[in-house]
């Protein structure tokens, strides 16, 4: 059976977002997408563990993760019309500024994050963001930020 077309151009600009943060590859960031709905997720690896005894994953790691899922949110909604209609997509937004909320120590093993978008204006967004391993009622980060939407979005 051939592959849905809609789904199959959902998915590819979903890899151009993905493709326009060179960080997210860098840490392996990937997304899992249910419908419009995006879950990142952190592949744990070695070189994530910023304190060796107990092993945490890094702060900077940590909120490299949230600022990637919500930047990806942020853009994954503002396209969403333009992806159904197959024009081009627009520039990322800006990050402005990022508070992160560092819950409990990030274990050694994969994280997931989900990120929700409060404020969706012409030149400005807030995001909140929230993160997980192993249930998602025990976060261990949260984060929330504001971005700069670019022109035409």
């Amino acid at each position: 059976m051939a592959p849905d077309p809609m789904q199959t151009r959902r998915d590819a600009a979903l890899a151009d977002l993905i493709e326009g943060v060179p960080y997210a590859r860098f840490l392996g960031i990937r997304f899992d997408r249910r419908g419009d709905e995006l879950t990142a997720i952190l592949p744990f690896r070695d070189m994530l563990i910023g304190v060796p005894t107990p092993p945490a994953l890094h702060g900077g790691a940590t909120a490299a993760f949230l600022e990637t899922a919500a930047l990806i949110e942020l853009a994954w909604r503002s396209t969403w019309d333009r992806m159904e209609t197959g024009t081009p997509l627009p520039p990322l937004p800006r990050p402005i500024n990022m508070t992160v909320d560092y819950l409990r120590p990030g274990l050694p093993r994969d994280a997931f994050a989900r990120a929700r978008v409060n404020r969706f204006g012409r030149r400005y967004a807030s995001v909140h963001v929230e993160a997980w391993q192993d249930n998602r009622e025990r976060l261990f980060a949260q984060a929330t930020g504001h971005f700069l939407m670019p022109q035409g979005t």
